[in-house]
């Protein structure tokens, strides 16, 4: 017993010694680690001291304190960037600048239900980083995808505040159905097309799936592509306060030239000759005239976009959190319109245990927008018809401060633009909530079962009021108030294990259930005695209008599953499947289908490419897979009643009789895409290119069918087409410097080839008509074997002896019919490209980016009114005035200047789209705030920058980036018809991290 306690004192002895040698032999080392990316402090960095368990972390301010040896090495770790091992060489202080890798593959990106390293990917996706959706202030963030990712189109349907963006992902496959991609925010699939709830300041990044064998996991909703939106999360020892703000002034970015009041009377003197009337105006009033009135000059002005954001995040192992909170404010170029846009949002993640976790996402977010936007119109009947058509003659202010009517000063039929400004008010207010939470238990490491709920609300209301001052109103009013939810359940089990060091899986299997509910209501009335209470009162409207109410609902059950396998990090496979079922489809039709397949070949593994100083990755991938589209409304395929009044006698009865829509027998739009991709990176991925290209085939498309009047139904929804779409892609991203100096080039191009296949009896399907009186027409057609939305009329053939114009006779039968018309445009590009460039030196980084289209054509129904639709009095542009048939100029531009001149929708309208855009240029400035002994702060940037403010284009119009009617379900594009313009903007902001 004696023996053994002295043995214990002894080690006791011992242990003590080797401490007290310990402490002797260290010294306490201090420093700094700094981002060579950020230029300041770097927090939350791992340091060691080799061979021990001895470890610490650096603070906020990236600094650090450790003890270690004289003889020690300190090894600095953190995720995404380059190990650094530094040998203590008896100093007592060491500062370290991390690099982040150049080898980008060992990134974790977000795929359809989980995560995978960039290295170990099969299928085709492309990300955008926060950086470059927040590069500049948008309403939505979807505009930061133009140009930044590859087989991603995005259509400016109107340059409004908070106007929406039309985002076609390898062309357009529905005709009925929507088009637009599946969104997905932190995992919750979104209802709408339209994902403004989330700030940009907020996203972390999005990744944009684009081939079936990434998009099958979607199934029914992944023919489009899927868009997976991430939020930013916190980091465990990463606390940080981050700070931007920023105030930007917008304006036109360029005005229609039109004739002045002396070229405008001495133009419609013309009119009145060539057409045997008196003129409309003498010489004395035309020499006293000068230049007039410009609309444009008293509707446009310039505009202030102001935005603010505030986060907090971090926290430790155990919890980590973010929350933000921001403000968007932006009054548009036309008085009038704004949009205002207030969110919060918060991410918590909390380990109760080693096995069970829980995490909750929620956004909440209030809209409150004016409109402004008439899109449409004829003859001076709308907003921005108005603007343009007004005569520059008139004063549009009567003496004693009212609106002139112009339609009563002359013989026309012209609105006062003004009236629309100031005496009609449009507005929206939206209240939207985004919360999605989940339960995660892992029994063991290799295994996590996951549990989560969700729930999308919004609540809706638009107010429209036209007052008593508008000439000829008695005040007319409009309220309609909507509300959408969808509730989620996902329920997944996800394994991952590697074995032996060869063989890796990752495994997902789960099922989910989603349901739709939207449902509106809406009043109007008409006539009233005040306007001051405007739509708060509809009751006191001398008539009423009739309310109306809607309900609609529809669910979803789906089952998922899919398997990851690597061997050696060299050959990877991913298989896929879903099935999903509707409750918009038939009985029988109601579950859908969706296998995926890939496979991938790191060829850069291989024993005879591992030792090339050249290649440094090069992978292979294969893909194959099924998709769907519910291009249906819920209660298609059901005979529905609908409610009627019926007289009987003297009194009035409620009815309900069939529609008449012929309810059909209907399956799902399936899309089948094939896709072949090589990644290729160059002397340690420096150079690093992308390819793809694909063949997507979409079969049983849906659309409505015509039927003989003796059914008693006038159409049926029926499955009647087919629909190809092909293309290619490349991206290429070259970092030439690296050091004090640093450049960052990402350029990509993108080839999409569609043809309408099949349709229904070959029968073509005709676009929707316009008309501006002048034109009363169609100009777009689906047709077998042609491009999706070709524009379709008549070539004109130069005018006749009295100036007016000709048309081909194309079948030569002696007359011109709709049997001459033909194929005059197309709105679909040959490619879309973006360039973007980042180049940085010292503590300044000056960064631009390009984005274009080409090959694609516009059809400009703006210019119908204002160019050939004579003797009504509207303004038109100054080269009608300059480039008109005469007797004298018979190789005009322009027809003869006669009431009796006709114009048809013909290849006159059809214009050069294509374009190249300056879209964003920066220059900003990283305060050194470590040199500058500021602690409190991290990161300090200011930059100035400016958007649109170089287009170069042959389009006439006011912006060729523009698509009046486009939507989730338009096959229509490349339409301008007097379209809210887009502005250019200049900024100066501050970005800061604490």
């Amino acid at each position: 017993m004696q023996s053994k306690l002295l043995y214990l004192l002894g080690m006791l002895f011992c242990v003590f010694m080797a401490q007290s040698s310990y402490a002797q032999n260290n010294t306490s080392i201090k420093g700094q680690v700094t981002s060579a990316d950020e230029k300041s402090g770097f927090p939350g960095v791992v340091i060691k001291l080799k061979g021990t368990s001895v470890i610490t972390r650096t603070d906020v301010n990236g600094k650090y304190q450790i003890a270690a040896p004289a003889n020690g090495v300190l090894t600095f770790n953190y995720i995404g960037y380059d190990s650094v091992s530094v040998p203590v060489n008896g100093r007592r202080e060491i500062n370290v600048k991390m690099q982040s890798k150049d080898n980008k593959l060992d990134e974790v990106v977000v795929i359809g239900y989980g995560t995978q390293k960039k290295s170990d990917l099969t299928g085709s996706l492309s990300q955008v980083k926060a950086k470059d959706i927040n590069s500049y202030p948008a309403t939505n963030a979807l505009q930061a995808l133009a140009g930044r990712a590859t087989g991603v189109q995005v259509l400016q349907n109107t340059g409004a505040p908070g106007g929406g963006v039309s985002v076609r992902i390898r062309g357009t496959n529905s005709i009925q159905g929507s088009n637009e991609p599946l969104y997905v925010i932190d995992g919750f699939p979104i209802a709408g097309s339209n994902p403004s709830v989330i700030n940009n300041s907020d996203i972390e990044s999005m990744e944009i799936l684009k081939d079936a064998s990434a998009t099958a996991i979607y199934g029914s909703r992944g023919a489009n592509g899927v868009v997976l939106i991430t939020t930013k999360k916190g980091k465990a020892g990463q606390n940080q306060v981050s700070f931007e703000t920023s105030y930007g002034i917008q304006t036109l970015r360029k005005k229609m030239d039109l004739m002045n009041a002396q070229e405008y009377a001495t133009f419609y003197n013309e009119q009145a000759a060539n057409d045997k009337l008196a003129p409309y105006f003498i010489a004395d009033q035309i020499a006293g005239m000068g230049k007039g009135f410009d609309i444009q000059d008293l509707a446009f002005r310039k505009a202030p976009l102001k935005t603010i954001s505030f986060g907090l995040s971090g926290g430790s192992d155990k919890t980590q959190f973010a929350i933000a909170g921001s403000i968007f404010g932006q009054d548009g170029i036309i008085k009038g319109s704004s949009y205002d846009r207030y969110s919060i949002n918060s991410n918590v993640n909390h380990e109760i245990s080693k096995k069970f976790s829980v995490n909750l996402s929620t956004t909440i977010t209030r809209i409150k927008s004016e409109a402004q936007n008439s899109s449409g119109g004829n003859r001076g009947g709308s907003l921005i018809s108005a603007i343009i058509s007004a005569p520059p003659t008139l004063n549009p202010y009567n003496d004693d401060g009212s609106y002139r009517g112009i339609s009563t000063s002359f013989p026309y039929v012209l609105s006062n633009p003004l009236n629309y400004i100031n005496e009609q008010s449009n507005s929206t207010t939206s209240n939207r909530i985004l919360s999605n939470g989940a339960i995660v238990y892992k029994p063991i490491p290799e295994l996590s079962i996951k549990i989560s709920g969700g729930v999308e609300n919004a609540d809706d209301r638009n107010d429209a009021y036209t007052t008593l001052k508008f000439i000829n109103s008695k005040g007319s009013a409009n309220v309609s108030a909507t509300q959408s939810t969808s509730l989620l359940s996902e329920n997944t089990i996800s394994y991952n294990k590697t074995f032996n060091q060869k063989h890796s899986v990752s495994a997902v299997a789960g099922f989910t259930y989603q349901d739709f509910l939207n449902t509106s209501l809406s009043g109007s009335g008409n006539g009233y005695i005040s306007d001051i209470s405007e739509t708060f009162d509809l009751g006191s409207a001398t008539t009423p209008g009739i309310p109306g109410t809607s309900y609609v609902k529809s669910s979803l059950l789906s089952y998922l599953g899919r398997l990851n396998y690597a061997y050696d990090s060299k050959y990877l496979a991913t298989v896929s499947f879903r099935a999903d079922g509707s409750s918009k489809y038939s009985e029988g039709n109601k579950w859908g289908y969706f296998p995926s397949a890939a496979l991938a070949w790191r060829i850069s593994n291989e024993d005879f490419l591992k030792e090339s100083t050249i290649i440094s990755d090069m992978k292979l991938r294969l893909g194959w897979g099924y998709t769907g589209s519910q291009a249906i409304n819920p209660y298609a395929t059901l005979n529905q009643l609908l409610s009627n009044k019926t007289v009987f006698g003297d009194a009035l009865f409620t009815s309900y009789a069939p529609g008449t829509v012929l309810p059909g027998n209907l399956k799902w739009e399936t899309t089948e895409q094939k896709n072949i991709g090589i990644d290729v990176g160059i002397l340690t991925n420096k150079i690093y290119l992308t390819a793809d290209y694909y063949i997507k085939n979409t079969r049983d498309l849906l659309n409505t069918v015509q039927l003989p009047s003796s059914m008693g139904f006038t159409t049926t929804i029926q499955n009647v087409g087919e629909v190809s779409n092909k293309g290619l892609e490349l991206a290429l991203n070259v970092k030439p410097f690296s050091g004090n100096f640093s450049w960052d080039i990402n350029t990509n191009i993108s080839f999409n080839r569609n043809k309408v296949v099949k349709l229904y009896g070959g029968q073509d399907i005709l676009g929707g008509a316009f008309n501006v009186s002048a034109v009363n027409d169609y100009a777009n057609i689906l047709r077998e074997g042609q491009p999706i939305g070709i524009f379709y009329g008549y070539v004109e053939n130069g005018y006749d002896d009295k100036g007016k114009i000709k048309y081909k006779d194309l079948n030569n039968d002696g007359v011109i019919s709709t049997a001459d018309k033909t194929y005059i445009g197309n709105p679909n590009p040959d490619f879309t490209y973006g360039f973007n460039s980042t180049m940085s030196y010292k503590n300044f980084e000056f960064t631009f980016f390009l984005q274009g289209s080409q090959g694609n054509d516009i059809f400009n129904i703006s210019a119908i009114n204002n160019t050939v639709d004579y003797g009504y009095g509207l303004n038109m542009l100054r080269d009608v005035y300059l480039n008109h048939w005469t007797p004298t100029k018979t190789d005009a531009k322009y027809p003869v200047i006669s009431n009796s001149t006709s114009a048809t929708a013909s290849n006159r309208f059809v214009e050069n789209g294509a374009y190249l855009r300056l879209k964003n240029i920066q220059l900003a400035y990283n305060l050194p705030v470590q040199h500058l002994n500021i602690s409190w702060a991290k990161r300090l940037q200011i930059y100035v920058s400016a958007q649109n403010i170089l287009t170069f284009t042959k389009y006439s119009g006011w912006d060729p980036e523009i698509n009046s009617r486009g939507g989730a379900n338009s096959t229509a594009q490349g339409f301008d018809y007097y379209s809210y313009p887009n502005a250019k903007t200049y900024n100066v902001g501050i970005r800061a991290g604490f």
